[in-house]
């Protein structure tokens, strides 16, 4: 359940051709930066602005005055960069997205319909699709020993050799508000995380993570 095709329907992001070639999808996150300035030049003019160099933002984006974006970056279609924003760059946003007031962004890839809308900071991490991060949640990307970042799942621990991971969400995640994701945690899809709670590790797909790390699946609607 840590794999990228166990995470993510491609068919809603432009990362697709990277990711579909990674077996775990913090592979791709050293790739971000060059990806985006390789795409960006065969985005279409009749489509995307290019403000500045390296920064592509889609001619029906809404970029609202006072925020600060960085190349290199792609924003998508309908997406909406409010006040306060602070896009660092190697930011693949995607369309229909919600980049919300005092929310950072570093090093990411924000699938189709990604809400991160009110002081969140979301670095070297990936968003599927339709995920949403509450109020003041945040990936927290490095260890406080700064030791390279180790996935856990069970038992199993899987080495990443990167010193910096955030957090991968699958498609359709909620995160409730102010809400930590430790370095490398995972949560599966189609998965919610209650409010004010401190993960890590992997949450399976179709689950709770409860505030006193307590995992439970969620009930079928229709039971």
């Amino acid at each position: 359940m840590m794999r990228t095709s166990d995470l993510f329907d491609l068919s809603h992001t432009r990362a697709a051709a990277m990711l579909a070639d990674t077996v775990y999808p913090w592979e791709a996150l050293g790739k971000i930066r060059d990806f985006i300035l390789a795409l960006g030049e065969t985005l279409p003019p009749e489509e995307f602005d290019q403000p500045q160099p390296h920064v592509w933002i889609a001619k029906d984006a809404v970029i609202y005055p006072n925020n600060y974006i960085a190349g290199p970056c792609i924003i998508g279609h309908g997406t909406e960069v409010r006040p306060g924003a602070f896009i660092r760059g190697s930011a693949l946003v995607g369309d229909h997205c919600v980049v919300g007031n005092s929310t950072e962004l570093k090093n990411v890839i924000l699938f189709d319909n990604v809400q991160v809308p009110h002081y969140n900071y979301v670095g070297d991490s990936i968003l599927g699709y339709r995920a949403h991060m509450g109020a003041g949640s945040v990936t927290s990307n490095v260890k406080s020993d700064k030791l390279p970042v180790v996935v856990k799942c069970g038992a199993e621990r899987m080495p990443t050799g990167l010193k910096k991971l955030g957090a991968m969400l699958g498609d359709r995640v909620e995160v409730g508000c102010n809400s930590v994701l430790n370095p490398g945690t995972v949560v599966g899809r189609d998965s919610n995380v209650y409010p004010t709670s401190c993960v890590r590790g992997t949450v399976p797909p179709k689950s709770i993570w409860k505030n006193d790390g307590t995992v439970v699946p969620k009930k079928e609607e229709n039971s």
